[in-house]
């Protein structure tokens, strides 16, 4: 059998949002957790948040130490983000199931109510996720509580929760409670509960895992070799289609030599390269448009014909020529990749309007270009390509001076657009025509703000999130320099955060750049300016996610929700496992 890779733990950097205690006391490789000696709820949060499958662990309660055991849930939320106030005291802000144990009841929605029985010291409690068909099942050693059947799919018979939990940010949470008990969980590492018990040995139908009974069927360990990850990002594979293949960064110091060869280990077809070391704009130039037509982050302007930037892109990567916004002699550079289908275009008539698009369906990118069609108010739709709805596209007039328009999945509804040359905070861009969002074949412009103005060329960048390669979503901050932890499924190459609801920086982080923890050296995405660099923006790049360690307003002011883009350095599922 293969590699199991990792398991979910409790782990001491993810944090609740706020109100509560954070001194956590987790032991045992992360399974163990001690109550508090005063106080109440505690949570701790699993390192794996998964939004997609059918899952299974187990929980024994109370060991050693005090009477008053933890209780397992589930949050429904941002993943990375308990909000304490709303879930665990009561409130009805949280969508989740938290398990009352001591008395056999269930908490939902911050609302209490009977589930089953109660539990005893040393019992065994059974949780089964079904992120497929939205329901959570809870069960007392080998019996499922409110004569629940975790096999029962579409009908949820007797589940816990049944809320709307498919495709949504899921937490797997504990909460201590005062008494200073032990209580144990096992994601399938240890069906002994750390020696407390004989071992079983069921294992999930993957044969990954050991549990106390056996997983319902359908319901494997939460580990990283069971976590869904496309085959064409899969770095076992002897093709090209790993995730350093797909999208990457490369730094560089400039020499003054024409056709210097840049590698990105692929042939990119958008590619944006900026100075480090000195104000200089930046440059984006894609293989549709063509390498002397660039368009600049840091300005409105139309496109520039600018030779000497970018050369040509080649297999391994692209060449640069002689002009200081590449290759000024001693300076340094930084330039992002993106693959998108070699150069080569279709024409789309997906939309009301036709466009030529570069798909690559793989890593859920494309490059649309189209002509407005509208007049006046109203909508317009353009299709893009991709097999899936984009999660975040960035527009920008060819032939006027437009802003960089910003469809963000995190935003409040797609009505709202951020500028990725302003710092400006999300703005409802409705009035001038209601724009729906993307589906798998369109995404929706309107007459003036949404970029579909008769004759005004645009192209648009569009991106998906796809598992194990790269996530677009949102965190809420909590002000705190021990920041919100966000999971994404992997550990990141590259990661932009952008406030949703005020005034602030486009912080543009990698590993290129930064090579090891904390990642703290950023550049500006709407400005020209250097490099940056300082300890008050410190974030970690963790295998399975990022952790911000500020209390900064760009990046994390309490309850503010933050806008990410990440790409993948290696997924999450693949980690220590090879």
């Amino acid at each position: 059998m293969a590699s199991s890779g990792n398991f979910a733990v409790f782990s001491t950097v993810t944090r609740p949002e706020s109100g509560y205690s954070t001194s956590d006391q987790i032991t045992g490789g992360g399974l163990s957790v001690k109550g508090p000696s005063s106080g109440s709820f505690e949570p701790c949060i699993a390192t794996i948040s998964p939004n997609s499958g059918k899952w299974y662990w187990e929980y024994r309660a109370g060991q050693g130490g005090g009477s008053s055991y933890g209780r397992p849930a589930i949050a429904v939320s941002e993943q990375g983000v308990v909000k304490n106030e709303d879930f665990f005291g009561g409130g009805s802000g949280q969508k989740g199931v938290l398990f009352t144990v001591n008395d056999g009841g269930k908490r939902i929605n911050g609302s209490d109510t009977s589930y089953g029985n109660a539990v005893s010291q040393h019992d065994i409690v059974q949780i089964a996720l079904d992120c497929d068909n939205g329901a959570v099942y809870l069960g007392i050693n080998n019996t499922w509580q409110n004569s629940g059947d975790p096999t029962s799919g579409s009908s949820k018979t007797g589940a816990a929760l049944t809320a709307d939990i498919q495709n949504v940010g899921i937490d797997i949470i504990h909460t201590r409670y005062v008494g200073g008990g032990i209580d144990q969980y096992n994601f399938g590492q240890d069906d002994t509960f750390g020696g407390a018990i004989s071992a079983a040995g069921n294992a999930d139908e993957n044969g990954f895992g050991v549990f106390k009974y056996s997983p319902p069927t359908g319901f494997l360990a939460l580990c990283s070799a069971n976590l869904s990850v496309s085959d064409d990002i899969d770095p076992a594979q002897t093709d090209d289609d790993i995730p350093t293949k797909q999208a990457g960064v490369a730094i560089w110091t400039g020499n003054g030599t024409n056709d210097t060869a840049i590698s990105l280990g692929f042939q990119p077809d958008l590619v944006a390269i900026k100075e480090r070391g000195a104000t200089n704009n930046w440059y984006w130039i894609d293989s549709t448009r063509g390498v002397t037509k660039t368009l600049q982050t840091n300005g409105s302007a139309t496109t520039h014909t600018e030779a000497g930037v970018l050369n040509a892109f080649t297999s391994t990567g692209f060449t640069i020529g002689t002009s200081g916004g590449s290759n000024n002699n001693t300076d340094t550079y930084a330039g992002w990749g993106w693959r998108a289908n070699g150069g080569t275009t279709a024409s789309n008539s997906n939309g009301d309007i036709t466009s030529t698009v570069q798909a690559n369906t793989k890593a859920g990118f494309s490059i649309v270009t189209y002509t407005g069609n509208l007049t006046s108010s109203g909508n317009s739709t353009v299709g893009h390509g991709l097999s899936k709805a984009p999660e975040f596209i960035v527009r920008k007039g060819l032939n006027v001076a437009e802003r960089w328009a910003v469809s963000h999945v995190g935003c409040t509804s797609f009505n709202y657009m951020m500028e990725m040359n302003s710092t400006a905070a999300q703005t409802d861009k409705s009035g001038n025509g209601s724009m729906s969002a993307p589906t798998t074949t369109v995404f929706s412009n309107n007459y003036t703000d949404g970029y579909a103005v008769n004759g005004t060329n645009y192209v648009a960048y569009c991106f998906h999130s796809v598992d194990g390669f790269s996530k677009f979503g949102s965190y809420v901050g909590n002000g705190d320099a021990n920041g919100p932890f966000v999971y994404t499924g992997f550990r990141p190459r590259f990661l932009i955060i952008k406030a949703r609801d005020s005034g602030q920086t486009w912080f543009m982080y990698d590993t290129a750049r930064s090579t090891f923890n904390p990642v703290n050296r950023y550049l500006y995405g709407q400005r020209d300016l250097a490099e940056d660099t300082a300890g008050s923006v410190d974030i970690d790049f963790l295998s399975n996610g990022f952790k911000i360690k500020n209390s900064r307003s760009d990046t994390n002011t309490s309850g503010d929700t933050y806008l990410y883009i990440s790409f993948a350095d290696v997924p999450f599922k693949y980690n220590n496992t090879f």
